[in-house]
């Protein structure tokens, strides 16, 4: 069998791919490889060498916010979590070289598993995970350096607000305003975790009705956790916004009532989960600008990128109305 490859994915060299993997035992032999479609972030390739698969990511193409693509620390905090109870994939390989395939890269397992439409069980068990994650003590696990807790929500406010301007092409009526009302009423953190940064039914595989791995962890740091509560139950939200995603399928559990499981197995306090709602739309809000961004420059690869522009406005009118709920 020939050791050339001819075709390679975009964003992934096959040929200097192999030759490093090989240089540390990790493949043999010629490879293929597809993109694992979902995604709108970093690139996720299934990648085979004749006797096994694995997973490799990457940043996306072009243009790109540094600090959301970080390869190294995605790979640090799942290779920390590993055995935790936090169900994440094996991670065997960190590349920080991008003259490998033009960017830094990581090697983990191939999970089996899909992401079936939600069902009751299916989001107790990942409440049940977010608290769980959120009761671990980050320097039991190496991790107490991974982020800068004090002043994380003011932090994030501003981050969201800087993001936004890099990659703001176009009118966005209201997201100023979100962000004004954000930065008057930052609330006081309960306790510093690791958080995620992006925990959804959509970040993780399940089979046989249980959670196999949480995934994607790009965004994760240490900081105030009740931001990925209200992100993960904005997600379950979407319908009501008029957003269509994966998220919207299936039997959901009323926000409230995970809310209170969620605050039951953390031991926190979510009396002032709207302010958490409200940043959780802003940064989704700004996320998808990115991406409509990088669209209208031909950056992305795969499909419906193309509708991605329209979620901003019914996320900043959500976030708006969460913030306003607190005032009531």
């Amino acid at each position: 069998m020939p050791a050339h490859v001819e075709t390679s994915p975009p964003g992934l060299d096959l040929d200097r791919l192999r030759d490093h993997l090989a240089r540390h035992d990790l493949a043999e032999g010629p490879l293929s490889a597809e993109i694992i479609h979902g995604g709108k972030s970093n690139l996720t390739y299934l990648v085979q060498d004749g006797g096994h698969r694995f997973v490799v990511r990457r940043p996306p193409l072009g243009h790109v916010l540094a600090t959301a693509h970080d390869m190294g620390r995605e790979y640090r905090v799942m290779t920390a979590l590993r055995g935790t109870g936090v169900p994440v994939p094996r991670t065997d390989h960190l590349c920080e070289d991008p003259d490998v395939v033009g960017a830094p890269f990581y090697v983990m397992e191939y999970v089996e598993g899909g992401q079936p439409p939600a069902t009751p069980a299916i989001e107790a068990d990942l409440t049940d995970i977010l608290a769980r994650l959120h009761a671990l003590d980050p320097a039991a696990l190496g991790l107490a350096d991974f982020g800068r807790p004090e002043g994380f929500l003011e932090r994030q406010v501003k981050r969201w607000k800087r993001q936004l301007d890099a990659s703001r092409s176009r009118e966005l009526p209201d997201i100023d305003e979100l962000y004004a009302g954000l930065a008057r009423a930052v609330p006081v953190t309960q306790r510093h975790a690791i958080v995620h940064g992006d925990f959804k039914l959509g970040n993780t595989l399940i089979a046989g009705g249980q959670v196999r791995a949480v995934l994607d962890w790009e965004m994760s740091t240490l900081g105030d956790p009740l931001t990925d509560l209200a992100l993960f139950l904005l997600y379950a939200d979407f319908a009501a916004l008029d957003i269509s995603v994966p998220e919207d399928e299936g039997e959901h559990t009323p926000a409230a009532e995970l809310a209170e499981r969620y605050a039951k197995g953390a031991g926190l306090d979510v009396s002032r989960l709207g302010w958490y709602v409200g940043l959780a739309c802003f940064k989704l809000a700004v996320i998808s600008e990115g991406i409509h961004f990088r669209y209208t420059q031909g950056l992305t690869v795969g499909d419906g990128f193309d509708e991605i522009g329209e979620h901003v406005a019914p996320l900043v009118t959500h976030g708006l109305q969460a913030l306003e709920s607190l005032e009531g």
